[in-house]
């Protein structure tokens, strides 16, 4: 698909509503059908649409999606809708009323933004990217707040805007680019555009090194749904800060420069916690809300003799501490009548998916198991427990 002006003829928006939600089973007889009346290139496209719009329900919602359009990168790269509605109050909370977002893909930050009340300057070099963009502020409504420019970002005058907003591409052709330097525009350029402004935000992967992140910047970790997200660094905020934020919520989690936990042994309950918290190096915080310790000084797993509520961790309730062992463990699950096995690891080099089917492999019974494969004083270890709720 090079074009979407085919799609918003009223001819292609009307396939756009005829091939809503068919089943990718049924693509085939759709098309023959539609293609005795319609152009077949236009029949692909509203087809080719539909998956999409499938694809980023997800992301953007149902009923977002629906209206929408996307690109298969877009899709991929764009922003989940949550995290880009919290970032976007964030902005509005400091009094920002106009953002120029550079790199601004199908527009899914620039949408969270005009939905804020923010005016928004929204500039891609790609021209069918650009064109999403604007379709997509049309169908949403949007068109009066969000002014799209096809153009590169680094020609763009931001002076008259109270904000940048920056989303450099991360993916190559290769994949996953991890250098920042590699991003395109580079992560350097991504700053000095920063600190021309008075408020900044650069999205950045959640990968990133700490000793990347500029002194000038305040660095947060996003996740939604215990899933880490990105991470952001925010100028013209609190220089130097580190923050984990756990969607929904939002709950924030402030570092306080504390030293690193001690290592105590496995207490009765385990606390895992959340990526954001770890990718922030923020554990330390999470275990002094829970009075609680290490169980080895390179595993971010925190131990704790009581059970104290938290968002920032999920706790367990070990009931066993084997050395590793699968046969042990085979037998244990047996003898326990266990039909459901959980694994996780953190400094183990099994699979779970291994461990599974060599420990479980007739599940049967009514009981669930959750088994941590992890090193507990430098020594492989499997811990058996269950999620702990509180009452």
């Amino acid at each position: 698909m090079n074009d979407l002006a085919p799609l918003l003829t009223p001819e292609g928006r009307a396939l756009l509503d005829e091939v809503r939600g068919t089943a990718p089973a049924d693509e085939l007889a759709v098309a023959t059908r539609l293609r005795r009346e319609h152009p077949a290139g236009l029949v692909s496209a509203a087809l080719g649409q539909a998956r999409l719009r499938q694809r980023a329900a997800a992301k953007f919602g149902a009923e977002d999606a629906e209206r929408m359009f996307f690109t298969p990168n877009g899709v991929e790269q764009s922003t989940r809708a949550s995290v880009a509605a919290y970032r976007a109050e964030r902005l509005r909370a400091l009094g920002v009323t106009s953002v120029a977002d550079l790199c601004c893909g199908i527009g899914g930050d620039a949408i969270a933004l005009a939905r804020a009340g923010i005016r928004v300057l929204a500039v891609d070099r790609d021209p069918l990217t650009a064109a999403a963009a604007r379709a997509n502020a049309d169908a949403l409504g949007l068109a009066g707040l969000i002014d799209v420019r096809e153009a590169d970002v680094t020609e763009v005058d931001t002076a008259s805007y109270d904000a940048v907003f920056v989303d450099p591409a991360r993916r190559g052709g290769r994949g996953r680019i991890f250098d920042p330097e590699a991003y395109s525009p580079p992560l350097s350029w991504a700053v000095r555009a920063a600190l021309k402004a008075p408020h900044a935000a650069l999205k950045v992967a959640p990968g990133i090194p700490h000793e990347a992140v500029p002194a000038e910047a305040e660095a947060e970790w996003i996740s939604d749904g215990g899933d880490v997200k990105e991470a952001v660094l925010w100028f013209g905020t609190a220089p130097g800060t580190v923050r984990a934020t756990l969607l929904p919520g939002p709950r924030s989690l402030l570092g306080r420069g504390l030293p690193d936990p001690e290592v105590r042994s496995v207490g009765r309950y385990l606390y895992e916690p959340d990526g954001a918290v770890i990718r922030a190096h923020l554990v330390a915080e999470a275990a002094e809300e829970l009075d609680g310790g290490l169980i080895d000084p390179t595993i971010a797993y925190v131990t704790a003799d009581a059970l104290r509520a938290t968002p920032y961790a999920t706790a367990y309730e070990i009931t066993d501490r084997l050395p590793f062992n699968v046969k042990k463990l085979k037998a244990l699950l047996r003898e326990r009548e266990v039909g459901i096995l959980t694994v996780k690891k953190r400094g183990s080099a099994v699979e779970p998916e291994e461990l599974r089917r060599k420990a479980l492999p007739k599940p049967q019974g009514p009981h669930s198991v959750t088994v941590f494969l992890t090193r507990v004083a430098g020594a492989p270890t499997m811990l058996l427990g269950r999620p702990a709720g509180l009452t």
